[in-house]
């Protein structure tokens, strides 16, 4: 229960205080502190930001910060990405799946160790915005990411909102919760599909106090914001997002091909050796008896 409350809390001043990144170390958390498996783990992910999500737009549609038309065109899309990327999650080997994830921590990092640029500029003009296939392609490859590792894609979402869409930033993020709390509700559904088919379950406690803890947490961090230097946060936060990357890359990829040369292994070769461990172990027993 002190890993559930503490990581929560983690995820949701981190949402607070960055507005985004907390959904990226969800997984980890749920995987490394909490103990559930990988499977279950994306599942709940998906469930626990979604939510966030939608308490955190609240304000945001409140204030008519939300461009529905970027919903439309990114968020579709992204929807049907999702479902794919859940699919192929579905059937990806666990230690794959982490892989990637480490992978997109990692390019996460990267992301917000750029500079900033003026985002304001030339966002008046809806004249200026991409076309709207461009905006849709962005949106299936963040929802293929969304779907397949179960991280809520806001680092992808936003800059391609504000490069693409030539959205502000303000808008581009409450725009941004919206999508993916839609991406998050199609992967979770496509994910219980497959635990349930397979004899598995997400735990609901977990979500909830997660969800609860994790809105209360965002709350206290933006209250926090205020006082504190945005880029020095980020890239305190990069650098740990790099930490975890790193982490989960070779802790997972060791397992991955570890497994892989098992499975590639002829059979025969794999049985001699279960043969030679048997006479090896019989030996010591012998000599231990003498």
């Amino acid at each position: 229960m002190v890993y559930i409350l503490a990581g929560s809390l983690l995820i949701g001043l981190t949402l607070g205080l960055l507005g985004a990144g907390g959904s990226a170390i969800t997984v980890p958390v749920l995987i490394y502190l909490v103990g559930h498996g990988t499977k279950e783990s994306i599942t709940e992910s998906m469930a626990i930001v979604g939510l966030i999500a939608v308490a955190a737009a609240v304000p945001y549609a409140s204030s008519k910060q939300i461009d529905w038309r970027s919903v439309l065109f990114f968020g579709l899309p992204g929807m049907l990405g999702t479902l794919a990327g859940a699919w192929l999650g579905g059937v990806a080997a666990e230690a794959l799946q982490l892989v990637v994830f480490g992978g997109v921590l990692l390019a996460a990092a990267l992301i917000m160790l750029r500079k900033p640029g003026n985002t304001e500029a030339n966002s008046d003009s809806s004249s200026q915005r991409s076309p709207a296939w461009k905006i849709g392609l962005e949106g299936i490859v963040a929802g293929i990411v969304t779907g397949f590792v179960g991280v809520g894609g806001g680092f992808l979402i936003v800059p391609a909102l504000v490069i693409l869409g030539k959205l502000p930033m303000r808008l581009a993020i409450g725009t941004s919760l919206v999508i993916i709390a839609f991406q998050a509700a199609v992967g979770f559904t496509k994910y219980e599909f497959y635990l349930v088919a397979n004899h598995m379950s997400v735990d609901w406690q977990t979500i909830l106090i997660f969800t609860v803890v994790g809105i209360i947490g965002s709350i206290i961090g933006r209250h926090i914001n205020t006082r504190l230097n945005q880029q020095k946060l980020k890239s305190v936060f990069a650098g740990f997002l790099l930490l975890l990357g790193g982490f989960v890359i070779v802790h997972e990829g060791g397992k991955y091909l570890q497994a892989s040369v098992t499975d590639s292994a002829p059979s025969g070769q794999i049985h001699t050796k279960m043969i030679q461990t048997t006479s090896l172990t019989s030996v010591y027993n012998n000599i231990g008896e003498e």
